[in-house]
């Protein structure tokens, strides 16, 4: 189990190292290890994280290299300095449940922080309004995120497709949403990573849609295939996952589609609202 902010604290500080750097694939898999054990990270071996990430020690060797340190040991001693103290975050103390929640009000916080480019997410609002239809791919914990996302979306936008199912028809759906006119789609990925989730993003990509990863970390599996990644990060404090940042990410991004389209957006509520009365939908 985690410890409250500092662990989220940990991940953010070792995360910073990555941030304006351009990782190959194997390098994104070390990074997010790292990422992902960042209490533990700074005492590992390099032996050990390559095994972690499942990468060659040579490998974890040259990232170092990348990030511009002398070999791993200067790495760790790196790692070290980042992940020792941590100042500013949600108190450690109380219970399991009360210290899950005081991270997920740390998760909340950095994301409000991540929102600071109004610039970007408007450019992804726009990209997702006017994909004609909207595919949105969410599989296993991944799903009823992407189920929550359209049955709003549906509201504003007038062709929503979910894509909740693996196997072979996964491709066939992605191949008939492009074929209808789709030009990107949005991608819940999640841990643990489903390898169909990820075999459907290079898919999308091979099929020429622009792909919108919503994820919980930059250097999330998801990286490798999204040309834009969004990330939000989720609680670990509990035997499952909590998704309260990408939940609310995923309500920002259909904000931000509101507003690209907003006579569009006011039009098709109106209409909704009509039939919802005329059908007597709602009791409040």
């Amino acid at each position: 189990m985690n410890e409250g902010g500092t662990a989220g604290a940990s991940a953010d500080r070792v995360l910073d190292l990555f941030q304006s750097v351009r990782l190959t694939p194997t390098q994104r898999r070390i990074a997010h290890s790292l990422v992902q054990h960042a209490a533990a990270a700074a005492y590992l071996s390099a032996a050990e994280v390559a095994e972690l990430a499942g990468v060659s020690q040579p490998s974890v060797t040259r990232f170092a290299v990348a990030l511009g340190h002398d070999g791993y040991p200067a790495l760790r001693r790196r790692l070290r300095e980042l992940t020792g103290t941590a100042t500013g975050e949600p108190s450690g103390s109380g219970n399991e449940l009360q210290r899950a929640v005081h991270t997920e009000r740390a998760n909340l916080k950095r994301l409000a922080g991540q929102l600071a480019d109004t610039d970007r997410i408007a450019g992804v609002g726009k990209l997702l309004a006017a994909s004609r239809p909207l595919p949105v791919l969410g599989l296993r914990a991944a799903a009823p995120l992407a189920a929550y996302f359209a049955y709003f979306a549906a509201k504003v936008h007038p062709d929503v497709r979910v894509l909740d199912d693996g196997g072979s028809l996964l491709t066939d759906r992605i191949e008939q949403a492009t074929a209808a006119g789709a030009t990107a789609l949005l991608a819940f990925v999640l841990p643990r990573y489903p390898r169909e989730t990820l075999e459907a993003l290079a898919e999308a990509r091979a099929a020429g849609l622009t792909v919108v990863a919503i994820t919980d970390s930059p250097v999330s599996p998801a990286a490798e295939h999204a040309q834009v990644v969004l990330p939000a990060a989720v609680g670990t404090g509990l035997v499952f996952d909590l998704h309260t940042a990408p939940m609310t990410l995923a309500m920002v991004v259909l904000q931000a589609i509101c507003d690209a389209a907003p006579a569009e957006t006011q039009r098709r509520l109106e209409a909704f609202e009509s039939s919802a009365a005329r059908r007597q939908l709602f009791l409040g």
